[in-house]
């Protein structure tokens, strides 16, 4: 049974495509012309039979003499020879530009719909990753978009020449004979409605496998990102089980639409046989009669193998098109979901002062149940709700701060007091249940992401660096950034010693995540990353809690220097990083209970003594 549940698109899903692939209509048409023409000129050899047949039968009273005035029966081969050779090199060049013109619209439209669907995930808010799987994601992204590529790049041609085919060896027969035109074409409604029927029966099992590829999207990238917790529980044969589950399920879920889809063809045979039958013995019995020509007969003897045998390949271009159709409803119903969270239309002024207030919020995790694994301590995600589908908690309640310009303000307290939210709500990475959130006296909300985000520098508490070199990842947020402004920044993260000890210094691989560093090496690069954006505000969630003691001390004087006239706030749990804060606030239940400096917070004598008698035994000098 699938666990993964995406969204599907309930507009048809060629209206979606066609919607989408606007600016590809000029090619579209064109490929169609194409395929038109390289059918036309497949069928022109058909008729060359007819002709030639004419010319042996009847000496000098044969269609081509008639037509040319030539009376020599091999000077009109060879009139017919020469157009043949014609034909043939038309229909090879129509066949390569067809081909060539489809394949690159395939690749053209794989790439346009991959981007825009990645485009349109970055623009969702975080509440949506929390709620949906990475490795769904990434099935959307790689395989239900290479499943269209394939439709186009090979059936949308079969399907234009089909449709070509009909009508042209429909217009020969009804020159020709029209009475087998109406025999040859009875199979066609019988195919057509069959496809119908199968088309429908086929949707929902195609939609099953879609959803069964998501799942195993899911497994793997959920293994793979944990292959250490996995090797470190002895977990390796689990983990197999688990997948082997998951393939299992889409081997047989994909077996059921191959068993119906493949029923197809052998029932589209049949038909053919019928149709064919008819031509022959009908057909033939005129031409016996006299009342139709030798060569014509042999004409529409060819022409019914050509009207019909194409149509055994419906079954297999039936299967690319549901295949394709299943991923467009994953895709377009993706592409459907509006993000709860948009930009605002203002800027900061510049210089950016840096001055933030939150004035009595309220804020509320609100996700249906049950609530994703791998969630951090301290990210405040909720648990499910006893007795309850839904799970709605207050994370914040009531909350009111200011943290005055050029200022270092910390904020501490137990896990699940709501402290990372905070930095979360002023990001806008979600939105207040109510109250306001404003930086330098303008709500978040009016500003533009590249404003409010720009002016910020984040080290979060979940530390992530991409595959990449040491310098791409602490020129993340300032690309431009010259080599001499990186080391800079290392120095006062004191990362450069370590790097510089790495076989390629700045230009060494970090690996994916960054697995070939410690934890307290990946820290400092990401707080690196945050300094060298040189931000009005700066953030620090747990940002040197990987990291030892002495290093730790190295890296608050940095922060000393760097956090001088700038806006800082501080998420730490080790009380000793933020006793020089300029303010302390003390969170409990989503509210500030207690605050004041260090030495206040003290003689308060509260739950910040209490947090400080915890980590050194004994109220420090003053």
């Amino acid at each position: 049974m699938s666990t993964t549940s995406f969204p599907l698109s309930t507009t048809p899903p060629l209206r979606d495509l066609w919607r989408h692939a606007a600016r590809r209509r000029p090619t579209v048409v064109a490929a169609t012309v194409l395929s038109t023409a390289n059918k036309l000129f497949d069928v022109l050899p058909e008729l060359l039979i007819g002709v030639a047949v004419d010319v042996v039968v009847n000496e000098g009273e044969s269609m081509v003499g008639r037509l040319t005035g030539v009376q020599d029966r091999f000077g009109q081969l060879v009139i017919l020879a020469i157009v043949t050779v014609v034909i043939w090199v038309c229909e090879s060049a129509t066949d390569y530009a067809a081909h060539r013109t489809w394949r690159n619209l395939a690749q053209a439209v794989e790439h346009d719909t991959r981007m825009e669907a990645y485009r349109h995930i970055q623009s969702l808010e975080m509440a949506y990753f929390e709620d949906t799987t990475s490795g769904g994601l990434m099935t959307i992204l790689n395989d239900d978009v290479n499943q269209l590529e394939r439709f186009l790049d090979v059936g949308a041609d079969r399907i234009i020449q089909s449709i070509a085919n009909v009508v042209l060896v429909g217009a020969v027969f009804a020159v020709i004979s029209p009475t087998l035109m109406v025999l040859a074409f009875l199979p066609i409604p019988v195919i057509v409605v069959g496809s119908l029927r199968y088309q429908k029966r086929l949707e929902p099992r195609y939609d099953a496998v879609r959803a069964a590829a998501a799942d195993i999207g899911h497994t793997l990238s959920n293994s793979l990102g944990g292959v250490a917790t996995v090797k470190a529980f002895s977990g390796e044969e689990r983990e197999v089980a688990r997948l082997e589950a998951e393939s299992s399920n889409y081997r047989e879920t994909n077996g059921r639409a191959i068993a119906l889809s493949s029923a197809f063809i052998p029932l589209i045979r049949m038909a053919i046989l019928a149709g064919f039958t008819m031509t022959l013995l009908v057909g033939g019995k005129a031409a016996l009669d006299g009342t139709l020509a030798v060569g014509m007969y042999s004409v529409l003897v060819f022409m019914t193998q050509r009207l019909l045998w194409p149509l055994t390949e419906l079954g297999e271009i039936l299967d690319l098109y549901q295949r394709a159709m299943a991923s467009c409803r994953r895709i377009f119903g993706l592409l459907e979901m509006e993000p709860r969270i948009r930009p605002g239309s203002r800027d900061l002024p510049v210089p950016v002062r840096g001055d933030v207030r939150f004035d009595d919020v309220t804020f509320s995790y609100h996700r249906a149940a049950p609530v994703p694994t791998g969630t951090a301590p301290d990210e405040e995600a909720p648990g499910p709700a006893s007795g309850s589908d839904d799970v709605d908690r207050n994370v914040l309640r009531g909350f009111s701060l200011h943290v005055p310009a050029g200022e270092t303000h910390a904020i501490v307290g137990s896990t699940g007091s709501g402290k990372s939210t905070v930095l979360k709500l002023l990001l806008r990475l979600y939105e207040p249940d109510s109250g306001t959130v404003t930086l330098d006296d303008i709500p978040v909300a009016e500003l533009t992401f590249a404003s409010l985000r720009g002016s910020t520098g984040l080290v979060p508490q979940e530390v992530f660096l991409f595959h990449g070199s040491v310098a791409d990842n602490i020129a993340y947020g300032r690309p431009d950034a010259t080599r001499d402004q990186i080391v800079a920044a290392a120095e006062l993260a004191e990362a450069d010693a370590f790097i510089r000890a790495m076989p390629h210094g700045y230009d060494s691989m970090v690996g994916e995540r960054g697995q070939k560093l410690s934890g307290g090496q990946r820290q400092r690069l990401t707080l690196a990353r945050a300094i060298l954006r040189d931000p009005a505000v700066l953030l620090l969630d747990e940002a040197t809690s990987a990291i030892d003691n002495e290093t730790e001390a190295a890296i608050q004087e940095s922060l000393a220097q760097v956090s001088l006239d700038r806006t800082t706030i501080v998420i730490a749990h080790r009380l000793s990083t933020i006793r020089h804060a300029h303010r302390i606030h003390v969170m409990e239940a989503g509210r500030i209970v207690e605050a004041g400096t260090h030495d206040e917070l003290l003689d308060i004598g509260g739950l910040y003594a209490a947090l400080w008698r915890v980590q050194t035994g004994e109220l420090a000098p003053r």
